[in-house]
């Protein structure tokens, strides 16, 4: 399991088996289940040598342990058994028929969702209705699509719908638009979705005749236009999208005398094919782009005083790999590199002697975190750059070495004085913090939400930006516990609690939730919120108030209390994204997307709704009033730069140095 998958899953399981008397200031404890203590992250070595890396096979190995574990109380929030969830998911018994019928997509009225007249819902649209109050699901505005369809057919329905004009003059052929667009890819490749668009859009429209003909056209050409300014910048990583592209865009220009009503859109598309970059293999090879920095690359100030701007598989990056005797080499390498090109960059500095087909036996590629836990990288794996954990490198060494090799000596070193967070102030972290998350938050791709959970298989260069945001979170929450950990006098410890706690409150104003429910999870982790003799100098006003914020990260009820507050806000506002992956793992779970091969759109309709709630977090800008002087931009380079300790042995070794009798 990857250090940021074993982050998320203690620290879900810390929230959930929170006790009182685990917590600091005898909060309040969470639904059942005893105290945790301990930590994920003083894993060994394995001890039968090289074992290879397990892939994501799913998000909810990562999320669903704890955060759809529900109170033993309350058995009717728990989610449908697997069973039921296939039965029910996608089909409704037909009247007078005896048999399935598809989903009735339009809105009839009628009592509750299970109720006689209303449309039969998927178990998890229906859980995710009940449990998030203030994000009602909208019923779908499609009108009955007939008969069960397959894959390969649906699109040809809708086209149908949309060139019928039956939605047209109403918000519903948006919504339908928005809902193929974001999830095609849950029953079609994107390619083949473009192929069959072009394929039914203009192949068989050219032998229909009249209105019916450049309805057709017409419809494919709102679709396109959705489609191009929905992937945008995702396009460059589709390998065969952007001929097929290019060929609809000539076909619809060619006969642009046919769209004189659309004048605007034609004008539109034209210019979204000459913005969006369409990855074209005979075009010649585009110049070579500057090189991003990841997170703990090089620590340079120049670079992460930078904007961040979203990433790109084709994108080029800095990195290096190290040695068993932890010397390194600095190779310049593509985001979305495998493994063996890698290996073939280290082989190249190192100047290996031996023949290229020898070179890719003579070494392999290692994932080797703080803890000492080694994952060894296939060959065939790519975009391994974002999956790291925070403290994690590679080395390159050959099997046999492989048993020898030892993380990094730790890059905090624990020194007399005070560190950078004692120097300022909790508004200028607090905005700071914010202000770059909601930076990386802006990078990810909707999309990208989608591709975590539905194609975890796939790839990881399509969500390297959501792997980013979800590795900053736990470096957040690892910084928390880290600085309250080196502080040596009892004094100033519970000082920095304090000002951590005005951090949070801070991060809660500005609707960043990402940070406030991150730093609030660092107080609680289990080597901080052991030192009771340091909460007790905690004045009773920040006890109380620290209480209320352990409340809002409760799980209990599908994080009733979290789903209020943000259903409060008005953008922007920055989630805490793991949830919002376990809301779409939940309904990936839930239901299936392919009954008996026929498409469930409920299903597809449900996940488009949550995307579009990430969209809605994000239309409005964020603006926040802070300075340029040189203590503030001191101040930023620290909060983009954190040094942490994520090693949970090690934290629990500085706290029973600070407090070794606590309770």
């Amino acid at each position: 399991m990857k250090p940021l998958e074993k982050f998320l899953k203690k620290q879900t399981s810390q929230l959930a088996g929170r006790t009182v008397a685990g917590g600091p200031g005898g909060g309040p404890g969470s639904c059942g289940g005893p105290g945790v203590g301990g930590g994920s992250g003083g894993g060994s070595g394995p001890t039968g040598g090289p074992r290879p890396l397990q892939r994501r096979q799913s998000v909810s190995r990562l999320l669903l342990p704890a955060f759809l574990r529900e109170p033993p109380a309350e058995p009717e929030l728990e989610p449908p058994a697997e069973e039921e969830a296939g039965e029910l998911a996608g089909v409704a018994e037909e009247p007078g028929s005896g048999g399935p019928c598809w989903l009735q997509l339009e809105e009839v009225p009628g009592p509750g969702p299970l109720g006689g007249g209303g449309p039969l819902r998927s178990p998890s649209s229906y859980s995710s209705d009940e449990l998030s109050p203030g994000e009602p699901l909208t019923p779908p505005p499609w009108a009955p699509l007939g008969a069960p369809e397959r894959p390969e057919h649906l699109l040809h329905r809708v086209l149908e719908r949309l060139a019928g004009g039956a939605t047209r003059d109403s918000g519903a052929s948006d919504i339908l638009l928005d809902d193929i667009v974001l999830t095609h890819s849950l029953f079609l490749p994107t390619e083949k979705f473009l192929q069959e668009l072009h394929q039914l859009s203009f192949v068989r429209a050219g032998g229909m005749e009249g209105r019916e003909g450049l309805g057709r056209k017409q419809a494919c050409l709102a679709m396109l236009l959705h489609f191009l300014d929905t992937f945008q910048g995702l396009l460059q990583e589709e390998e065969g999208a952007g001929h097929i592209i290019k060929d609809l865009y000539l076909l619809i220009m060619k006969d642009e005398s046919l769209y004189q009503d659309l004048r605007e859109d034609t004008l539109r598309l034209h210019q979204l094919v000459e913005t969006v970059e369409l990855k074209i293999p005979e075009d010649s090879q585009p110049p070579s782009k500057q090189v991003k920095p990841l997170f703990r690359h090089f620590r340079r100030i120049d670079s992460c005083l930078q904007t961040r701007v979203a990433f790109r598989g084709s994108d080029e990056i800095f990195c290096r790999v190290y040695m068993p005797d932890h010397s390194y080499v600095t190779i310049r390498s593509r985001l979305s590199a495998s493994v063996q090109d890698i290996l073939g960059s280290v082989t190249e500095k190192l100047q290996y002697s031996e023949e290229p087909a020898e070179r890719e036996e003579s070494l392999i590629l290692v994932a080797v975190a703080s803890s000492g836990e080694k994952v060894l990288l296939q060959p065939t794996e790519d975009c391994v750059f974002t999956t790291l954990g925070i403290n994690s490198h590679l080395f390159a060494c050959t099997r046999d070495s492989y048993e020898a090799l030892v993380p990094l000596p730790e890059e905090i070193q624990v020194s007399p004085g005070d560190t950078e967070i004692h120097r300022v102030e909790p508004e200028d972290v607090a905005n700071h913090l914010t202000a770059f998350h909601w930076e990386l938050f802006r990078c990810v791709h909707e999309l990208e939400f989608v591709d975590y959970v539905f194609h975890g298989e796939r790839g990881r260069r399509e969500t390297a930006n959501l792997e980013l945001l979800l590795q900053r979170c736990s470096e957040v929450t690892h910084w928390v516990a880290t600085e309250v950990l080196l502080c040596e006098a009892p004094g100033k410890r519970a000082q920095l609690l304090k000002k951590f706690i005005k951090i949070a409150a801070i991060c809660k104003q500005n609707q960043d939730l990402l940070s406030f429910l991150a730093v609030v999870m660092g107080l609680d982790n289990a080597a901080v919120s052991r030192l009771r003799l340091t909460w007790e100098k905690l004045p009773g006003k920040f006890k109380n108030l620290f209480r209320k914020f352990e409340n809002l990260t409760d799980p209990c009820r599908n994080h009733k209390n979290y789903r209020e507050v943000i259903s409060k806000m008005k953008p922007p506002v920055i989630p805490f994204v793991p949830l919002i992956l376990k809301d779409l793992t939940f309904l990936h779970e839930g239901s299936k997307t392919l009954v008996d091969g026929l498409v469930n759109v409920e299903k597809l309709h449900s996940v488009a709704e949550k995307v579009r709630t990430i969209r809605r977090y994000r239309s409005r800008p964020l603006c926040l009033d802070m300075e340029a002087s040189p203590h503030h931009l001191q101040t930023k380079a620290y909060v983009r730069q954190f040094q942490v300790i994520d090693n949970q042995n090690l934290l629990f070794e500085l706290s029973y140095k600070l407090e070794a009798n606590s309770q």
